[in-house]
């Protein structure tokens, strides 16, 4: 069923991985996915980056270096299209969990990264006054060190164990309340917090639409509608484009 966007006032739009493929990006837990290469769960956990922090440049700097190949692909300029597009009293907020930045390079730009960006750096210690840069370092062979405090730099993202980002997750939650469409799109929805988004937009009356390559198991029953195809060409199909 298209989408008449003229008729909605509150969207929220949540990606994952899915949306980055059409990219050349690889998913994380499809098939070919980064997980089925690299143990995820252990090299970016928090833990690691203590005690191993050159195994968690190799899995990040090796992801850096994938994303700063890649450009937006056409789901991505949809999703940019559809916000410029966008009436005065409409909102839009485009939450994603990928660390790719491929969405502001497409020019959307009520953008909220709750999972951060690879792209940047920041220093491992939270009491350092150094602000996250853009880094297009890989650090294969030598852990980076901050030129401030001399402790370790990390890449800016959520790493297993922490928490989300107070600004992100209040920002995502505000949206919800008065969403009236919300899209999950090239996302397992099995990823705490952002599995538990659809469930705000149904109390709050939403249009609920999960958009993957994949069928969500088990099925979640506040998503109302289901397509299954490729972001690219379903997004484009259901926004008239």
């Amino acid at each position: 069923m298209l989408i008449d966007r003229r008729r909605y006032r509150r969207i929220v739009v949540l990606t994952g991985a899915g949306i980055s493929a059409a990219s050349g990006l690889r998913t994380y837990r499809g098939p070919g996915g980064v997980w089925e290469e690299h143990d995820v769960e252990r090299l970016g956990h928090v833990g690691a980056l203590a005690d191993r922090p050159a195994d968690v440049w190799k899995l990040f700097g090796g992801m850096r270096q994938s994303v700063m190949g890649a450009r937006p692909n056409q789901a991505h300029d949809a999703l940019a299209r559809w916000e410029a597009e966008l009436e005065g009293d409409q909102e839009f907020l485009l939450v994603t969990q990928n660390v790719d930045g491929l969405h502001q390079m497409a020019g959307s730009r009520n953008v909220c990264e709750i999972h951060g960006n690879v792209l940047y750096s920041k220093c491992s210690n939270p009491d350092c006054t150094l602000p996250p840069f853009r880094d297009g370092e890989s650090h294969a062979s030598v852990v980076p060190s901050c030129r401030l405090c001399g402790n370790v730099l990390r890449p800016d993202v959520v790493l297993f164990g922490e928490e989300l980002p107070a600004l992100p997750s209040w920002t995502v939650k505000r949206a919800l309340r008065d969403c009236d469409l919300f899209l999950a799109i090239g996302t397992s929805g099995s990823v705490a917090p952002a599995s538990g988004y659809v469930r705000g937009a149904e109390y709050a009356g939403a249009r609920t639409i999960y958009i993957n390559l994949e069928p969500m198991k088990p099925p979640n029953p506040a998503f109302q509608e289901h397509y299954i195809g490729r972001a690219e060409a379903v997004l484009l199909q259901l926004l008239g484009m």
